[in-house]
């Protein structure tokens, strides 16, 4: 990865944390697209939480990575949601096609 690195935390209750940290640009896409399938098609989590406080924008790319992501869980039964992001974030993630029920805390 470019000038990020991706924080993955199991918690007690089972639900899986990715955290990235840094500019997540297209260089990045390819590690974020294996951490989010790996997680959902082979670990399986009940939930997958995507924490976003670090990143205060997103390229198209990584945009239809995460909106993409929502999609493969639900075929997965994995629940994936995006915690912490900005306002400005939340709006181009719904424009992305992620369900506004799946954004979560909105700073």
């Amino acid at each position: 990865m470019g000038a990020s690195t991706l924080d993955v935390i199991t918690n007690s209750d089972g639900t899986i944390v990715i955290h990235p940290h840094g500019l997540l640009d297209p260089d990045d896409a390819a590690g974020l697209q294996r951490t989010l399938v790996h997680t959902i098609r082979h670990t399986r989590p009940a939930r997958l939480v995507l924490d976003l406080a670090d990143i205060r924008e997103l390229d198209a790319i990584n945009l239809g990575t995460l909106a993409a992501a929502c999609l493969l869980g639900d075929d997965h039964q994995v629940a994936v949601f995006l915690d912490h992001t900005s306002a400005s974030l939340a709006g181009l993630l719904t424009a992305a096609g992620v369900p506004l029920s799946r954004i979560r805390h909105i700073l």
